[in-house]
């Protein structure tokens, strides 16, 4: 694509098939026919393993290359200079099963876990890689549904409780008592799988009953346990120690609105729903059971917060337009924002960095260099310096860089 005076473009992001997805909310959103496998994840960014695609004037370029053409001026001065690249990365997440209990390294780890890998020799796509890049991978979701997760652990006199009540814990009473968060956690991590077989089947054989039976609440750590051994093809024959994260682990519902901020070493893993996730543009994860995939105890320990969480949910403070709510977060790399539009109301600005936004219902016209009529499931990238208009009836996520 020749380069072009132009600020503001179509854009379409990329479905990425993982078996833990949903099979009808992204095809739906996007108006697009079901698939045969599941629709799990829409990202909408330039990371170079699935960047977006632009389209102006009937021609069609990816936003990593359009990027290329000026990027101090496309995605912003400030921001250019501090990341060197779009540096988010904005999905739309459809939960079915579980995923992997998951760590994000912090900024300064990742890139000496990338470092060390490299020298290493080992090779980038390899199933046994922790470090896909040198960054860290922040996270905010915001809530499309009823929508359930847990995040870190339970304060002190929470899990001294489950540790309690659950008969199959008892034995780790003494040790939470003894080593704290750390001890706790370490001993089930390292507890050879025999063991993790014995503490847990007991406990398997009396809540996989009620589970299917559909007799326990969402609420229960005994439902999603119930779901993870249900779902597991080894079933009880080898069962996963991410069951003892259920327990020990906040489980959090949020509805349509309210949102979550995932920092380095909190633990946490989502459960069921659907949300609009942004995160900074990185795919370092350092998993703790529930999954197939490579499992590194003593990376996942070593960078691993011990300490009580007392879950945060936002539910967005009012912006300079009274159209727009903001998701205030901690992260440098992204700030997130829903815009709900109105007959008769025009949100106006002008980008201080690169943004991303998508329809999420209804039909909306964004007027700025150019005119685009947009409607649920599309989505328009914008460059640093626009100025522009959008007017109609739909609600739309923005992504972009927080400067001032």
């Amino acid at each position: 694509m020749a380069a072009v005076d132009k600020k503001l473009f179509r854009l379409d992001g990329k479905v990425q098939h993982y078996a833990w997805g949903g099979y009808t909310y992204i095809p739906e959103l996007l108006g697009i026919p079901k698939q045969q496998e599941p629709s799990a994840e829409y990202w909408m960014g330039a990371h170079p393993s699935a960047p977006a695609t632009i389209h102006l004037n009937g021609e069609t370029t990816t936003l990593d290359q359009l990027i290329k053409q000026s990027p101090a001026a496309i995605v912003g001065q400030q921001v250019w200079d501090r990341f060197g690249e779009l540096p988010y990365l904005f999905k739309i997440l459809d939960v079915k099963d579980m995923l992997s209990i998951q760590v994000h390294p912090t900024k300064a780890e990742a890139e000496k876990g990338f470092a060390r890998e490299n020298e290493a020799g080992i090779p980038l796509k390899a199933a046994n890689r922790n470090y896909k890049d040198a960054n860290h991978k922040p996270e905010i979701m915001v809530a499309l549904s009823e929508f359930w997760l847990l995040h870190g652990f339970l304060p002190e006199a929470k899990l001294q409780s489950i540790l309690e009540t659950v008969p199959e814990f008892a034995s780790l009473k003494g040790v939470f008592e003894k080593d704290g968060y750390y001890g706790l956690y370490k001993t089930v991590m390292e507890m050879p799988q025999e063991q993790v077989n014995t503490m847990l089947r007991p406990l398997a054989d009396r809540i996989l009953p009620a589970y299917l039976a559909g007799q326990l609440a969402k609420s229960d750590p005994a439902f999603w346990a119930g779901r993870a051994i249900a779902n597991d093809p080894q079933g009880l024959e080898r069962l996963d120690r991410g069951i003892f994260s259920i327990y020990f682990f906040n489980i959090v519902q949020t509805q349509p609105g309210d949102a979550v901020f995932q920092d380095a070493g909190i633990p946490h893993a989502y459960l069921e729903g659907q949300n609009a996730e942004l995160m900074a543009n990185s795919d370092n994860v350092l998993r703790g059971g529930l999954t197939p995939k490579h499992i590194d105890v003593q990376e996942l320990l070593k960078h691993t917060r011990f300490e009580a969480v007392h879950p945060h949910i936002m539910t967005g403070e009012p912006a300079a337009d009274p159209a727009e709510k903001i998701y205030h977060s901690p992260a440098p790399d992204f700030v997130v924002s829903s815009i709900t539009l109105h007959p008769g109301i025009t949100y106006t600005h002008t980008s201080k960095a690169a943004e991303i936004m998508l329809v999420l219902n209804g039909n909306t016209t964004i007027t700025g260099s150019d005119t685009l009529e947009l409607q649920k499931g599309q989505a328009v990238f914008v460059c640093s310096g626009e100025t522009y208009k959008m007017t109609g009836n739909a609600l739309v996520f923005k992504a972009t860089v927080p400067v001032s």
